[in-house]
């Protein structure tokens, strides 16, 4: 179980200079009262105004949540640090008031949001009036999104309940502590027998719900360069890496493109992305409970300056794989971040198990978020372009191939399979395709060959 800290001591863990907000970030009600009127809450419960005393006695807060300004990785930021020593870190009414009013004051200021949660969820002892907090949170985050502005949530144990299903699930960027509990169920709620693993930290990484876990004594620098990339876009349109290949120069026939494509020890996405950016973070997982090792999805330096990327690394894409693209492309677009994509695959997956997964409708997401995007979007064909799975990543009007590249509308050997030839027609096929890179600059498919 990941150590529990209180609130203050987290704050001064990740930041500099933490300033509490007028009332520690509360609006309405931001004094001793319980936000409803009777010493016992707005459904009287018995005993509910003495727990409230006995907990400002134990922690010296007046409520589960700390709000404030601090600067991390240089970058001034609005914190929200839960406090699971009050009443287990529990959502009640005044919670909502103070992170209501800590997401105003991002807004106004224009200043990012980092939400450090330790919550076992809404306050049972406020009945309805505690879980309704969750639209007045939510509809606070949607409206800060909104606005172009970057969240980021660090699971601290437990992230359960209301609190994992807004400020946790919801933001841009998830990052937990090891070991930490992150669930909807807590854990006196959940089926008996539940596999525990399901409900952990390294769990939700597994299923794509997390972007990293972050151990504590690293946690200030990881909000740090995250924080710092988020806030400075390049601008303008990302220039195309140059070519890391070594074939000297250009496929003489359909059929050398494609084995140039497919050598195994062509440089692939990682290459590319370490010499491309000075330090990159990436995302994690479609939010679906999917994760694709075939695609990288982040947010790089170079120059200074920040460029998302979603890079396919020459294998098969699952349906994940196309879902945490177009979530990568979308939050950059929100962010006014531009985007670079790396094509390399021989296709979409097409098993059984990408059928049940939707991979028609995650293709399909991810065209649409390249489509859709304001940002500009440059595209390089680094290896295989294997037909939509590919396509699905590159930029119309903005796309670029290296000398050991080749994009088809389908690969040589399906080709001949469609059109009843035999295995001794594929190479022939390939010539026919016409899918080698000058043939793609001379069809308009890409703007130019990059140099090496």
């Amino acid at each position: 179980m990941a150590e529990r800290l209180p609130a203050r001591a987290v704050l001064d863990a990740v930041s500099e200079g933490f300033a509490e907000l007028p009332g520690g970030g509360a609006g309405r009600g931001a004094g001793d009262g319980d936000g409803g009127g009777s010493g016992d809450g707005p459904i009287g419960w018995s005993g509910y105004g003495a727990a409230r005393a006995g907990a400002r006695e134990r922690t010296g807060e007046r409520e589960s949540v700390v709000c404030g300004t601090g600067t991390v990785g240089g970058v001034r930021t609005v914190l929200l640090a839960f406090e699971f020593g009050f009443l287990g870190g529990s959502l009640g009414q005044r919670t909502g008031d103070r992170i209501e009013a800590a997401h105003r004051y991002a807004r106004a200021e224009r200043l990012p949001v980092v939400s450090l949660i330790a919550t076992g969820g809404s306050r049972m002892q406020e009945g309805m009036r505690a879980l309704a907090q969750l639209q007045r949170v939510a509809r606070q985050s949607a409206l800060t999104r909104a606005t172009g502005l970057p969240q980021i949530a660090v699971a601290r144990d437990p992230t359960t309940g209301g609190g994992w299903a807004t400020l946790g699930a919801g933001s841009d960027v998830v990052l937990a502590l090891p070991g930490a509990q992150v669930a909807f169920a807590g854990s006196r709620v959940r089926p008996p027998g539940a596999d525990p693993a399901a409900y952990r930290a390294e769990g939700k990484l597994a299923s794509g719900q997390v972007d990293r876990i972050v151990a504590p004594e690293e946690l200030r620098e990881a909000l740090g360069r995250w924080l710092s990339l988020l806030a400075s876009p390049a601008d303008g349109p990302p220039e195309p890496p140059r070519a890391l290949g070594t074939a000297p120069g250009l496929p003489r026939t359909g059929w050398e493109a494609v084995e140039r494509a497919r050598a195994p020890h062509r440089p692939r996405a990682d290459a590319y992305l370490d010499a491309y950016f000075e330090v990159r973070e990436e995302i994690s997982g479609d939010r679906c409970g999917g994760t694709d090792p075939g695609m990288r999805c982040g947010f790089g330096r170079r120059n200074g300056r920040t460029v998302a990327y979603a890079a396919q690394c020459g294998t098969p894409n699952l349906p994940a794989g196309f879902r945490t693209a177009a979530r990568l492309v979308r939050m950059a677009d929100r962010l006014g971040i531009p985007v670079l994509t790396l094509v390399d695959t021989p296709g979409a997956a097409n098993d059984e198990a990408a059928e049940r997964s939707g991979a028609g409708a995650a293709i399909a997401d991810a065209f649409a978020a390249v489509a859709e995007a304001r940002v500009p979007v440059t595209t390089l064909v680094v290896g295989e372009g294997g037909s939509g799975g590919a396509l699905a990543l590159a930029a119309s009007g903005n796309t670029w191939v290296t000398p050991d590249s080749y994009f088809s509308v389908i690969a040589p050997e399906s080709a001949a399979a469609i059109l009843k030839r035999g295995p001794e027609r594929v190479r022939e096929t390939a010539d026919a395709l016409r899918l080698r890179p000058q043939d793609l600059v001379e069809l308009g498919i890409a703007r130019g060959i990059v140099p090496s």
